[in-house]
């Protein structure tokens, strides 16, 4: 009964004045309407990073084939023909290595009938799908015997697909890349961009040996520019690199302190050092959007402190007729409570509100997490209660007899 008469006698005070009521709840509003929309949006950034990682494929590094150099000019990486399909059968025997594919692309033009296209065209093995997670939205992939035999057969990537064949279903259908025809035999699930902003359905699969002998060319047979390498874990990526290193060295005799004659390149490094970044970029923001709560928290101190001085008389005579301490500390904490959670609930509905409408007129990625909005309601109750709490306790400790002389 006590504590239901402290909450109507906190209501009635902060009734008596409105205006100065909401004034101070409009800080604690905009704080924890700032923070849930940053919030939404610093996950939705961590959201988007993550969907475009999985689709490159985990544990996954590339070996690079080495360079070469001609008239003292030096070629970049995957210039010289260092690498081969053999030094990719012996880095499947090695432990911890799940999936290995040779690989030889570059873009090349494609035709079906009165539309061309220019796309990123890969030589490859089977296990390369496996690696890279790609699935087959129609039609099916080719196998080992369509390597061995050097068949003519291509799985289209969606955006090659669109743009040349239109609506048309291209499954079964002939194209050609250069001069060759090619029948397609599927058509690849989509990806999106890569974290390079490339598109990643703007290629065309097809068997590594047709590739090498009837789109490429290759200087020495079975020359590849790279091979792709799927470790089972992301905890044993560096052993299997260093093991990749070694076999490598060994098959090239490679003396101690000569140069490695290929480069390698860990994928999932480097996707994890962007998904970094962007978790950086959320704290950030998050921190700075709680600004806005420790404002609001002061705004409530200020106007409790000032509720206090103009109700000193009231005080005393609370005490004279029996109150006490810890009466007013806690009549004076529940209007700094209520005012704190009626502007966090102010504040919850602001920030869903523009989160949803960011969403909906910006097309940006939103993630609205029920823990994002219970951490921020927690935090700026706290910062209410906080900053209640010093007005509170100085009401509490003032002296009876002072306070009824107060004028």
């Amino acid at each position: 009964m006590m504590l239901k008469a402290m909450l109507g006698e906190a209501w009635l005070a902060m009734g008596a004045n409105r205006l100065r009521t909401a004034l101070t709840m409009l800080g604690m509003v905009i704080g924890v309407g700032a923070v849930v929309i940053m919030m939404a949006i610093g996950q939705g950034a961590q959201y988007a990073v993550q969907q475009t990682i999985s689709t490159m494929g985990s544990n996954l590094f590339i070996v690079l084939s080495g360079s070469f150099t001609a008239a003292g000019v030096r070629s970049g990486s995957a210039g010289g023909p260092t690498l081969n399909v053999a030094d990719g059968e012996a880095i499947a025997e090695l432990e911890g290595v799940v999936n290995v594919a040779p690989t030889h692309q570059g873009r090349r033009q494609l035709v079906y009938g009165s539309q061309n296209w220019s796309a990123n065209v890969v030589g490859t093995t089977p296990p390369y799908l496996e690696a890279r997670a790609w699935t087959i939205a129609s039609g099916a992939a080719f196998g080992d015997s369509d390597v061995r035999s050097a068949t003519r057969v291509a799985l289209l990537g969606k955006t090659t697909a669109q743009n040349l064949f239109g609506d048309e279903d291209p499954v079964g259908k002939t194209m050609r890349i250069q001069q060759n025809p090619f029948i397609v035999i599927g058509v690849l699930g989509s990806k999106g961009q890569n974290l390079d902003g490339n598109d990643q359905d703007d290629t065309v699969i097809i068997p590594l040996s047709t590739a090498q002998r009837k789109v490429f060319g290759t200087p020495f047979l079975g020359s590849v520019r790279m091979i792709m390498v799927q470790a089972e874990s992301a905890d044993s990526m560096q052993r299997t690199m260093d093991n990749v290193t070694s076999l490598l060295r060994q098959r090239h005799r490679l003396r101690e302190g000569v140069p490695d004659d290929f480069f390698m390149r860990n994928l999932s490094a480097a996707a994890e050092s962007e998904a970094e970044t962007t978790r950086t970029m959320s704290i950030l923001l998050g921190a700075i959007a709680s600004i806005s709560l420790l404002v609001g928290g002061i705004g409530i101190m200020n106007i409790m402190l000032v509720s206090v001085t103009e109700r000193t008389r009231e005080i005393g005579i609370r005490m004279a007729i029996g109150a006490r301490q810890k009466d007013i500390l806690t009549q004076f904490l529940l209007e700094a409570v209520m005012i704190s959670f009626a502007g966090c609930l102010l504040g919850l509905v602001l920030g869903l509100g523009v989160a949803l409408a960011i969403n909906a007129f910006t097309g940006m990625v939103i993630v609205i997490s029920g823990s994002a909005a219970l951490v921020a309601f927690a935090v700026a109750a706290t910062v209410g209660i906080f900053f209640g709490w010093y007005p509170a306790r100085k009401a509490a400790r003032l002296d009876p007899i002072e306070a009824l002389r107060y004028q």
